[in-house]
């Protein structure tokens, strides 16, 4: 029970990613609330993880809402007592559609993405200096790493803000015992990427350039967000997993 007596707070909860690590966080032993703007889905979620003898709940949540976040904190501390993992983990993306893309698109993905992680750090910081300490694990990806040339800017900009914020407020809590770390998926098989690797050609494509040889699945993500949000982390602070198949190894 990697997670026994922690409380979590993941965004973007009802599917995907998301959904794989509170599930997973469930079965290691944390109390999970799970945020969303899917209702169904998420309360699916949460109701499955019940089922199997985990405890969780789930609440709407707008992460470009202030207000949202401190409502998602607040419902984490008086359902549960306190707060020591937060996953930063909605997001959206998208591809480029060349000079058609608009400047609405782009400060979507910034909305979202980068201010939307802010948003959730702000919130968070002052629930866990009141636990002694926490865990922040901001879901960047690889396109916060290297160019791209089909995927649109603002979501490589995004995330690559979500990088570097992760680095400068790892820096900026370390005295408050808050670990900060950002995780870097590649090519991972989601409802959200499911255009890409839904298409047989696309798929190819993909497996090809990836030197493991397959499109990531949610759990190998998870796992590595899990190691970042529990105690075997202690001493990581401000540093980036990535979690690619080797793709930006190349």
């Amino acid at each position: 029970m990697r997670l026994a007596g922690k409380v979590a707070l993941i965004s973007g909860a009802a599917r995907g990613m998301g959904a794989e690590e509170a599930r997973l966080f469930a079965r290691e032993g944390a109390q999970v609330v799970l945020g969303d703007l899917l209702d169904e889905a998420g309360e699916k979620v949460a109701a499955e993880i019940r089922q199997q003898g985990g405890d969780a709940t789930y609440m709407r949540l707008d992460v470009t809402e202030e207000t949202a976040w401190g409502e998602a904190v607040k419902a984490a501390e008086s359902a549960y007592g306190k707060l020591d993992i937060l996953v930063n983990n909605a997001g959206i993306a998208g591809y480029s559609k060349g000079d058609d893309d608009t400047i609405e698109e782009f400060d979507r993905f910034l909305a979202v993405n980068a201010r939307g992680s802010y948003l959730g750090i702000r919130a968070a910081i002052p629930a866990m200096r009141r636990a002694g300490g926490g865990s922040i694990v901001n879901i960047s990806s690889i396109s916060g790493l290297i160019g791209q040339k089909y995927v649109h800017a603002g979501y490589n900009a995004s995330k690559g803000a979500v990088r570097i914020m992760t680095k400068s407020i790892a820096l900026q809590y370390a005295a408050d015992a808050i670990r900060v770390n950002s995780v870097h998926p590649g090519p991972i098989q989601t409802d959200m990427t499911k255009e890409a690797w839904s298409d047989p050609e696309r798929l190819r494509r993909t497996e090809l350039a990836t030197p493991l040889g397959r499109y990531g699945k949610a759990l190998d993500v998870a796992y590595a967000v899990l190691f970042l949000a529990s105690d075997e982390a202690a001493f990581v602070t401000g540093a980036e997993l990535v979690v690619d198949g080797g793709f930006t190894a190349q």
